[in-house]
This record gives C-alpha cells, sequence and structure tokens, in this order.
C-alpha cells in the first residue's frame, strides 16, 4: 500500500472523487442557467468548481496576484469543456504538489501594486484552493437542487443517494 506523504494533497485526492460525481451531474442544456441575475450561472460556477484547486496551484508558484485578475469567471459551452477542465485540474494540482515545497513565505493579493491581503503560504492554500473550492462546490449543489438533479452522497447521505444503504 503506497503511503500519501503530502497531506494537502491526500485531502484533494479525497475530495476529488465527490467533485468529480457532482460536476458529471451538470445539465449540458442549462449552462447558461442562474437562480438570481446577480448569480453566476451554472456554466461559470461549474467550470469554477472545476478549476480552482488548479489556478490556485499556479498562483501559488508566484509571490501574489492581482486582484482583478481574480475575477474573471468565463462560462463553460458544454459539459465536456467541464469535464476537460476537471482532468486538466487534477493533473495540474497533483504535478504541482508533488513537487511544491512546505517551505513559508508570504503571499499577497494586491490592487494595482498594494497590498489588500498577505498572508502565509499554508493559509492560503487552506483559504483560496481548499475553502473556497468547497464554497462554490456547496453553491454548485444547490444550483443542481433547484433543477432538480440528483444530488451525489458527499460527506454522506443526500437526499437522492445513501452509500450506506
Amino acid at each position: 500500500m503506497e503511503t500519501q506523504t503530502n497531506p494537502f494533497l491526500a485531502e484533494i485526492e479525497h475530495e476529488a472523487i465527490s467533485t468529480g460525481h457532482l460536476l458529471e451531474r451538470v445539465p449540458a442544456s442549462r449552462m447558461a442557467w442562474r437562480p438570481h441575475p446577480k448569480s453566476m450561472s451554472l456554466g461559470q460556477l461549474a467550470l469554477h468548481v472545476a478549476t480552482i484547486p488548479a489556478n490556485i496551484a499556479t498562483l501559488l508558484e508566484g509571490s501574489g496576484v492581482e486582484a482583478a485578475n481574480l475575477a474573471v469567471h468565463p462560462e463553460a459551452a458544454s459539459d465536456r469543456e467541464i469535464r476537460e477542465a476537471w482532468q486538466n485540474t487534477l493533473g495540474t494540482v497533483r504535478e504541482k504538489l508533488k513537487s511544491s515545497t512546505e517551505v513559508e513565505h508570504s503571499w499577497s493579493i494586491t490592487t494595482e501594486g498594494k497590498p489588500l491581503l498577505t498572508l502565509p503560504h499554508s493559509a492560503v492554500r487552506r483559504m483560496l484552493m481548499l475553502n473556497h473550492w468547497y464554497h462554490h462546490r456547496g453553491q454548485l449543489t444547490v444550483y443542481l437542487r433547484l433543477l432538480d438533479v440528483p444530488i451525489p452522497s458527499i460527506y454522506g447521505p443526500s437526499a437522492d443517494e445513501d452509500p450506506f444503504a
């Protein structure tokens, strides 16, 4: 049995299973649907969920990012685009996290070069990569519920699926 030496990567691998099941259920015919005019469309949200870990792993290779570059949420044109983005994300995050070191340094979000938020690298990994990802994955479950799409089990039984039954 192979032992996972990077607990951060182990958590991503574990969460990737349920995230993949959720992304598989995004209906191709409803990509432009949004529950409210101020909300992201289903296609935007699903693509965002599919790409967060790789995008953050890539951003963390540097010392920070300009805030204006974080607000871009393209809409997926198809369910195939979401699946391909998800597979690319898994490959990218595995590659980047296996080769990353645990050297602690600061990372910043800036506006016009002025720091808005500066945190230790490890805190950014937890907040932006994982917590942010889980938050939007939860939003995606609500979108799918509103569209009457069965919700897969994530941390236990859903109203539609009971892995313990």
